[in-house]
């Protein structure tokens, strides 16, 4: 069958594919990581920048925590 463009009509866009794709869980699981601790990071450096906090890898990684639990929860489950 073809259509008025003289394409066929059992021909699937990129929209078709990605509404079927279910993903890999593990890769939006390592950008939620990479993500959380580089936003962490900006973070804790503008709080020493302004002198709110002392920039250190323990506040680094506990705000990177914080921020990929709450990512996980609101958008992922």
């Amino acid at each position: 069958m073809s259509d008025e463009s003289g394409e066929r009509s059992d021909s699937r866009g990129i929209g078709d594919a990605v509404e079927r794709s279910s993903g890999d869980p593990r890769v939006l699981l390592a950008m939620n990581a990479v993500l959380s601790t580089w936003f962490a990071w900006i973070v804790v450096w503008g709080l020493d920048y302004v002198g709110s906090a002392e920039f250190a890898l323990r506040s680094v990684a506990t705000l990177a925590l914080l921020i990929f639990a709450l990512t996980y929860v609101l958008v992922l489950r």
